[in-house]
C-alpha cells in the first residue's frame, strides 16, 4: 500500500474540486480544501497500480482544469500541481515509492513539458528536502526533468519520496504576524518543520511532523500555548489522514483540543 498527498494550488471553486475528486477515482481517501490558502489536499491510498493510475488522472484533470495565473492565495506554491509526495505505508516498500515518484515525474514532463524538480533519495545517494527545492528551484536547482523554465500556465512540480509525516495547524488568536512567525521559527527543528500565515483575525501556525512518533501534536500544541502568553489557541486542525500509531501516541482525553479523532486516520479510511 502507497500514499500519495497531491497539494493543488485551487481551495475555492468546490464544484471544480469536486470534479477532481471524481478523477482521482477509488484511491481518494481525503480531501482537505483551504479558501484563504487557495489550496487543496488529495490524499490517495491504494496499491502501487491502481495509485498510478488515480494519481495520473488527478494530476491531468488539474492541469487540464487550473492556470497559476489566476491563483492567489497566502501559502507558496510554485505550481498547479505544486507537491505530489509518495509515501511507503511499509518502509520496506519505501524503494518502491521512489520509483513511483520518478515514474511520475518522467510521465508528468513528457506528457506536459512540465519542469519537476524532486526530493528526497536522489539517484546519486543524496537526499534533497522540500524546503531545499523552494529555496533553489530556477536559482540554484534545475529541473530534474522538463524544461529549464517554469511553464506560463502551469508553474512546476516537486514530486518527492518521504515518509509518513502530519501535516497539522494551530489557530491563534491575540498574536501578530511577526510574532507568529517568531514562534514558529523558534519550534522548528529536526523534526518539525513550521511557517505562520496571517488569516483575518488569526495566526495561523502550521505545522509538517517529521517524525510524529518523536514529536507529537500535544507537545506543539503545548510549546505554541507557552509561547502566546498574550494570546490564546483557538483551534488545532488536522490537514490529510493521521495515522493511528501516532493517534495512540496522544491521551485519548485531548483528542478533540487536538482536532484529531479515529475518523481522521490512515487505518479508519481504508477499512
Amino acid at each position: 500500500m502507497f500514499e500519495c498527498v497531491v497539494n493543488i494550488s485551487e481551495g475555492r471553486r468546490l464544484d471544480l474540486l469536486d470534479q477532481l475528486s471524481t478523477s482521482a477515482g477509488d484511491s481518494l481517501r481525503d480531501r482537505h480544501a483551504d479558501d484563504t490558502h487557495n489550496r487543496s489536499v488529495f490524499t490517495l491510498i491504494h496499491d502501487r497500480e491502481p495509485l498510478r493510475r488515480d494519481v495520473r488522472s488527478l494530476a491531468s484533470a488539474a492541469l487540464q482544469s487550473l492556470d497559476l495565473h489566476d491563483h492567489q492565495g497566502v501559502h507558496p506554491r510554485f505550481g498547479v500541481l505544486d507537491v505530489v509526495p509518495f509515501v511507503a505505508l511499509d518502509e520496506r516498500d519505501a524503494p518502491r515509492a521512489v520509483a513511483l515518484r520518478d515514474e511520475t515525474a518522467a510521465w508528468l514532463a513528457t506528457t506536459f513539458r512540465l519542469p519537476i524538480f524532486l526530493y528526497g533519495l536522489l539517484d546519486d545517494g543524496s537526499t534533497r528536502s522540500l524546503p531545499d527545492v523552494r529555496r533553489g528551484a530556477f536559482r540554484t536547482l534545475s529541473p530534474d526533468h522538463g524544461p529549464e523554465v517554469p511553464d506560463v500556465r502551469w508553474g512546476a512540480s516537486a514530486l518527492g519520496a518521504r515518509s509518513v509525516l502530519v501535516a497539522w495547524n494551530l489557530w491563534v488568536l491575540g498574536i501578530s504576524h511577526d510574532e507568529g512567525k517568531a514562534i514558529a521559527k523558534s519550534l522548528r527543528r529536526r523534526e518539525v518543520r513550521a511557517l505562520s500565515f496571517r488569516i483575518g483575525e488569526f495566526t495561523q501556525i502550521s505545522f509538517n511532523l517529521i517524525a510524529p512518533l518523536v514529536v507529537g501534536p500535544s507537545t506543539l500544541y503545548d510549546e505554541v500555548a507557552y509561547l502566546v502568553a498574550r494570546g490564546a489557541i483557538d483551534h488545532a486542525e488536522l490537514v490529510g489522514l493521521i495515522p493511528e500509531a501516532v493517534l495512540r501516541t496522544q491521551d485519548p482525553s485531548r483528542w478533540q483540543q487536538l482536532g484529531l479523532s479515529y475518523e481522521k486516520t490512515i487505518e479508519a479510511r481504508l477499512a
